[in-house]
């Protein structure tokens, strides 16, 4: 599967690992239920990628995780645990995802912690969602995590026996699972025992992990050249296609937005936790010319409408030509803030220019002094008594003027010109 190649070189690329031209590959004996044939292919002595890093955040700021390895293999069938059966010792094994094509990424023992685990997977699922290789979803399985757990005492450089966790369907899960054979891995420890290496199985729903298998070692699986297979060369054009298709990344992404947008951090960080929004902010912000209110639009409305519908940003009924223009709009004084609001609404059940939009709802903000005088004149002439008290100090009055400026112009009055003839006005 040419695919599988092409997208195992993007994730060498963005993790700045070490491309392998030359790939080999082996095969994986061992014997289990969900594999049949009694064999997996994949790839052991030559991977196609190695030596890579991926920077998490942590408590000290950044921290950069070793990835030792991205090699290619296809998949096993899938180990159903349901209850029912499990009483009677039995397990149902699916074996419609036999045969796939799939990248496995190996880390290295960097991890200190359940918290930075899950760092790590959601930075990785950020990852793999940026580079279009697959959709991240963990609960169907798109986006798998297996977690070796060993303790060892401080000071200490030789690793303990380590345990492997498995059935991890989400980043909560994750963390979770290491956390509790942190702890059990601890109490056994504490009370003078031995750690057994072996296969655990996270059960989401009881909060614990049972015991699967004996955990193997590489030499158990016996890995020799696939016989059937020949060697994948990778050229310097197939490298560089991978290196065209790669975007810019969240990383730099954020920090692009920060230092050339004057974003703040929160923003930034929001806008590129999906390059799906971050695309739709940047092609809205061509046509606003305002990052921060843009920002604010696509962070509050956008989001609020992705999460509604269960969409994509890029996939909802208002474009980003649409928002910038409306976000135009209230910058240029056409109309206000609440009332665009009124016609973003308008906006998503129906695509139509702004402007003429603005028009059909009779929304457009009145900006002509003269016309505004006119109503601010006999607003203070209908309150003579208030107009008085203001004179006299009591300028909280201010607001009361206000609305009634913009109860008598329907809204559409520009409340800031509004703000600024009125001052005039009572003080006069």
């Amino acid at each position: 599967n040419k695919q599988v190649v092409h997208n195992a070189l993007k994730m060498g690329l963005a993790t700045q690992s070490h491309i392998n031209r030359r790939n080999i590959f082996a095969r994986k004996n061992y014997f289990y239920a969900d594999l049949p044939k009694g064999y997996q292919i994949s790839q052991f002595e030559l991977p196609i990628c190695e030596h890579g890093f991926l920077e998490i955040p942590s408590e000290g700021g950044v921290k950069k995780i070793g990835i030792t390895r991205i090699h290619m293999e296809e998949d096993a069938g899938k180990s159903i645990h349901d209850e029912a059966f499990v009483s009677k010792n039995e397990t149902l094994v699916d074996l419609n995802r036999c045969g796939v094509p799939l990248i496995e990424i190996v880390s290295e023992p960097d991890l200190r912690g359940a918290a930075e685990a899950a760092a790590y997977v959601s930075k990785m699922r950020q990852l793999v969602r940026y580079l279009g290789i697959c959709d991240g979803n963990m609960e169907e399985g798109s986006l798998r995590c297996d977690a070796n757990v060993s303790l060892r005492p401080f000071g200490e450089k030789k690793l303990g026996t380590k345990t492997e966790l498995k059935n991890m369907n989400s980043i909560k899960n994750v963390e979770k699972a290491i956390n509790y054979e942190i702890k059990r891995q601890a109490d056994i420890l504490d009370d003078g025992g031995e750690i057994i290496q072996q296969t655990l199985l996270w059960d989401p729903d009881k909060n614990e992990a049972r015991a699967m298998r004996g955990k193997e070692d590489a030499h158990d699986y016996r890995y020799f050249p696939d016989p059937d297979l020949v060697e994948v060369y990778i050229d310097e054009k197939w490298l560089d296609e991978a290196r065209k298709e790669l975007p810019e990344l969240p990383d730099k992404r954020r920090q692009r937005f920060m230092d050339e947008l004057g974003l703040p951090a929160y923003d930034a960080e929001i806008l590129t936790a999906s390059r799906d929004v971050a695309d739709y902010f940047e092609q809205t912000l061509a046509v606003s010319g305002n990052p921060k209110k843009t920002s604010n639009w696509v962070m509050g409305e956008i989001l609020r409408l992705s999460k509604e519908h269960n969409l994509p940003a890029g996939a909802l009924s208002i474009t980003p030509a649409r928002l910038g223009e409306l976000i135009l709009a209230v910058e240029e004084g056409e109309i206000s803030q609440s009332a665009a609001k009124t016609v973003f609404e308008a906006l998503v059940k129906e695509d139509a220019p702004v402007a003429q939009m603005i028009e059909k709802l009779g929304l457009k903000q009145i900006s002509d002094q003269g016309a505004l005088e006119k109503i601010i004149d006999r607003i203070i002439a209908e309150n003579p008594k208030e107009a008085e008290s203001y004179r006299n100090g009591k300028t909280k009055l201010l607001g009361f003027f206000m609305g009634n400026v913009m109860r008598a112009s329907q809204g559409k009055a520009d409340p800031q010109k509004v703000s600024t003839l009125l001052r005039e006005k009572l003080s006069s």
